[in-house]
């Protein structure tokens, strides 16, 4: 699929730009807030989902492809990142036996024990900074907005 706008743009309608640039407003000061709450017990916010998500796994490990895709990374950048991460002792790589360019990455016991102690501080912050900002209104349409986002999403 081209990636190329087409001949003549359609541009912003007035109402159309104030909803993009307020929804940018919001995710980088959602995001900035989380990411320094996280940043002052020595996580960043990718680290936090590597780990959160390889948490939820069985065995704690998720193929490197896998995870990319569910981080919306490129397999080269969470390759990457991994590779700092298992130097912090917080995942381990293993080559991956379906996949002879692939590696597995694996949730270490001082990685879980990250997670564990991290894990107050972020729900914390995502109450702080999103969650006890809102009504129940609020978060219901926020839902249905994202679901209608990924649904178009997922077409693309």
């Amino acid at each position: 699929m081209s990636t190329k706008p087409a001949a003549r743009p359609r541009w912003l309608k007035p109402d159309e730009e104030r909803a993009w640039r307020a929804y940018r407003r919001v995710m980088v000061a959602v995001s900035t807030g989380t990411s320094r709450d996280l940043a002052a017990i020595g996580l960043s916010e990718p680290d936090y989902e590597v780990l959160s998500t390889l948490s939820e796994r069985p065995d704690h490990t998720s193929g490197l492809g896998e995870q990319a895709d569910k981080m919306g990374w490129s397999r080269s950048r969470l390759s990457r990142h991994a590779t700092r991460m298992e130097a912090r002792g917080l995942l381990r790589r293993t080559p991956d036996p379906n996949d002879g360019r692939g590696c597995l990455l694996t949730l270490t016991a001082q990685g879980l024990t990250a997670l564990e102690d991290a894990a107050p501080t972020h729900v914390e912050s995502v109450r702080r900074h999103f969650i006890d900002r809102l009504d129940p209104e609020d978060l219901s349409a926020i839902e249905r907005i994202a679901r209608k986002l990924e649904e178009r999403t997922a077409g693309d």
